[in-house]
């Protein structure tokens, strides 16, 4: 992992791989956790709380990110972060088949999202340092799709093959080692090819040595910087309320596709959620990722930032609609996660554009991790409280509650839009 600057290197070959590799144990951590435990027979509400809390790293992030800015590379940072999560993906699978496997695997699951926390300052600071304003803007619509690609396929085709060796093992805990063993060795590979792939820009040097309490005062500084931000408290509650609904919404998303019909669920197989999501759900999400970033580049965050919120409508509006109907047909649900997913794509490019626009500055691995964790605890909070809502409302009325928390949104959006330059 020499340091030496070498001459640049396409975006193209790393800035897609890179946030596939951020998106894989977020995922993992945040989404697959809670089909894995549904089907090991754990409760709505004992699950949603408990993969919810999983989010802490995420949300405390910001407490150790200046050290990454200040000791060793940003580079080096990730690649050892991505080595480290595999293990952590093998260290699930060994604990699934044992009895203790709940306490074994959420131990395994909260290290995984440290490892992955740790990864994400390094790897958004690394995009930072490593490309000009243009290329970030540019390539924020394709980093936002491939993240949620990475998503989709852990919705999708992973979970597939967990739904299948279900069937084909007839052991739910060996079915799922299997796929965690499986994913061990992918991610392994992801981490190997970032050796040879990821530049080495200039920006991204060594620190020097510091004391204790230069680390300290550093530490201080960073955190001071940004809260004397202008509008501080516009952006915080920008960045804790934007996703609000959608918190509670992605909680319940599976819960609701695998229950039986009688509970108000669709009735769906692990390997039927897999398909849905890993099919028509990834056209969804490339096309308003990409749409989202071209436009956004084009037309500037100020301009679309009203009309990305109001997509995020799309997300809870589309299973309203799938709760209330009366059998929907395979096509009907395959549109419905097209549209949502489109809504999530397209919707998100706003917010993360606002996070980077934000968080730029001296201190920009920093404040973006700050960012990120406000984020994700906005994300944790409603999220632990969403199985509980759910049993007591059933999934019609809770659906129905995520769209009129949409309001939210838009609110917190038009508040931030007016200090946006224009």
């Amino acid at each position: 992992m020499a340091t030496n600057i070498t001459k640049p290197r396409s975006p193209w070959l790393w800035v897609p791989t890179l946030y596939f590799a951020e998106g894989v144990p977020y995922v993992v951590v945040v989404t697959v956790t809670a089909i894995m435990y549904v089907r090991l027979g754990v409760s709505n509400t004992t699950m949603a709380f408990y993969t919810s809390l999983l989010l802490l790293p995420w949300s405390l992030k910001a407490l150790w990110s200046p050290l990454v800015d200040i000791f060793g590379t940003r580079r080096r940072w990730i690649i050892i972060m991505q080595l480290l999560l595999a293990l952590s993906m093998a260290a699930v699978a060994l604990a699934l088949p044992g009895a203790m496997y709940f306490r074994l695997t959420m131990a395994s699951f909260m290290v995984m999202g440290v490892l992955s926390a740790t990864h994400d300052i390094a790897a958004d600071g690394f995009y930072l340092t490593a490309l000009d304003d243009s290329r970030q803007s540019y390539f924020v619509g394709i980093r936002t799709a491939v993240y949620r690609l990475a998503i989709i396929l852990g919705q999708g085709p992973l979970v597939m093959l967990a739904g299948w060796l279900e069937t084909t093992f007839g052991d739910i805990p060996r079915a799922w080692a299997v796929t965690f063993y499986l994913m061990a060795g992918i991610y392994a590979c992801i981490a190997v090819y970032h050796i040879f792939a990821l530049p080495r820009p200039a920006a991204d040097r060594s620190r020097e040595a510091r004391t204790l309490r230069q680390v300290m005062a550093e530490f201080g500084r960073t955190f001071a910087a940004f809260f004397r931000k202008p509008h501080i408290i516009t952006a915080l509650l920008f960045m804790l309320l934007y996703k609000f609904p959608e918190a509670q919404l992605t909680k319940m998303i599976s819960p609701f596709m695998l229950a039986p019909t009688a509970d108000g669920g669709l009735g769906l197989s692990t390997a039927d959620v897999g398909y849905y999501y890993g099919t028509i759900g990834i056209v969804g999400l490339i096309a308003g990722g990409i749409i989202g970033g071209m436009a956004a580049s084009r037309g500037g965050l100020r301009r679309w930032l009203m009309p990305m919120a109001w997509s995020m409508s799309l997300t809870c509006a589309t299973f309203l609609y799938l709760s209330n109907a009366d059998a929907p047909s395979g096509f009907a649900i395959s549109l419905c996660i097209a549209v949502e997913q489109f809504g999530y794509g397209f919707g998100t490019t706003a917010y993360i554009l606002y996070l980077m626009r934000f968080s730029a500055g001296p201190w920009s691995s920093s404040h973006y991790a700050i960012c990120t964790g406000i984020m994700s605890l906005g994300l944790m909070l409603p999220g632990m409280a969403a199985g509980w809502l759910q049993q007591h409302l059933g999934y019609a009325d809770f659906f129905l509650w995520t769209l009129a928390s949409c309001a939210i949104t838009i609110a917190v959006s038009l508040a931030a839009r007016r200090h946006l330059p224009g």
